[in-house]
């Protein structure tokens, strides 16, 4: 049963995913950790900037790590499969049409209507991970430091997100390693007195 419903659930973000991996995440979000529950807020937000650091579309990377969080190597094989599928039906079944079909107004005003929609879910998803980072962090004025940071370097410097992204892990991974070097060191002190 688990099978079954890692494969319907990435099937409907395969189908409902309309233009590619930036819109698909709100539905993986909505899917798996609102819905089906297979993973928790801070896994999705961690395994969406490691997703978005590495090569590939970010649909099949998420599938993959969550189907194999959910039933190990095959699930990450059944919900691979289930959230490409659509796309592959559709190009082999509807390609011809809707080349034939594209300047047609009622599928030119349907394809700019798209737009909007998308627009909003990636803002509404993008809000969620920021009030949770803000309330989870320890330092405010670090995550206002790393959201101007980031913000500069992707709309002035036209820094890839995986850039920044990559940067952002290992500044933030060198930083929680001296943290705890240094509580350590501290409670070390501290007990030798």
């Amino acid at each position: 049963m688990v099978y079954w419903h890692l494969f319907i659930a990435f099937f409907r973000i395969g189908i409902f995913g309309f233009g590619g991996g930036p819109t698909m995440v709100p539905l993986f979000y909505t899917e798996c950790v609102k819905k089906y529950k297979w993973v928790t807020d801070e896994d999705f937000s961690d395994n969406l900037a490691l997703g978005n650091a590495l090569p590939g579309p970010i649909a099949t990377k998420l599938a993959a790590f969550i189907g194999y969080r959910v039933k190990g190597w095959t699930g990450a094989l059944v919900a691979n499969i289930a959230v490409v599928m659509p796309v592959v039906l559709v190009m082999i079944g509807l390609l011809q049409v809707i080349y034939q079909w594209k300047d047609a107004p009622g599928v030119y005003g349907m394809i700019q209507a798209i737009g909007p929609v998308i627009a909003v879910m990636t803002g509404v998803l993008t809000w969620e991970f920021l009030s949770k980072g803000w309330k989870g962090a320890s330092s405010k004025t670090g995550v206002g430091i790393s959201l101007g940071l980031s913000l500069i370097a992707l709309l002035f410097l036209d820094w890839h997100p995986g850039i920044v992204v990559g940067i952002a892990l290992i500044l933030s991974f060198g930083y929680s390693t001296w943290s705890v070097r240094k509580r350590k060191k501290k409670d070390g002190k501290e007990g030798a007195a």
